[in-house]
């Protein structure tokens, strides 16, 4: 089965949800990993921490590293969470991304995988 990014976008600004809404979410998408897990798709999944505590990394012409603070991007919109699952095809992790989309109540990217080079 092909790979997918499912990845979740935080606005940066954003109100944050009420807390019982909140406490609702972290509910929903415990339950949808679950389903995950249970289905056979889970391969992955994470939430992350506001962009502003990251860090980039770049590996400069002359063999220096240089480290920045970030984000990398300068943007308001930023991750804030992934699932890597396992789906038959674009329609079925299509459908999984609706699912998590409503279990965290944010629009969710679907990105799949590159194809492994065959040696």
């Amino acid at each position: 089965m092909k790979q997918y990014l499912l990845s979740v976008h935080m606005v940066e600004g954003q109100q944050a949800p009420a807390a019982e809404t909140m406490q609702q979410m972290y509910t929903d998408v415990d339950t949808f990993n679950k389903k995950l897990q249970a289905d056979g798709a889970w391969v992955f999944a994470g939430g992350l921490l506001p962009a502003d505590v990251a860090t980039v990394v770049t590996a400069q012409p002359d063999g220096k590293v240089l480290t920045t603070d970030g984000p990398f991007a300068e943007t308001k919109e930023h991750l804030g969470g992934f699932w890597v699952v396992k789906a038959a095809d674009l329609d079925a992790a299509l459908a999984l991304a609706g699912e998590g989309s409503r279990a965290c109540r944010g629009p969710v990217e679907v990105r799949p995988f590159q194809d492994e080079p065959e040696l």
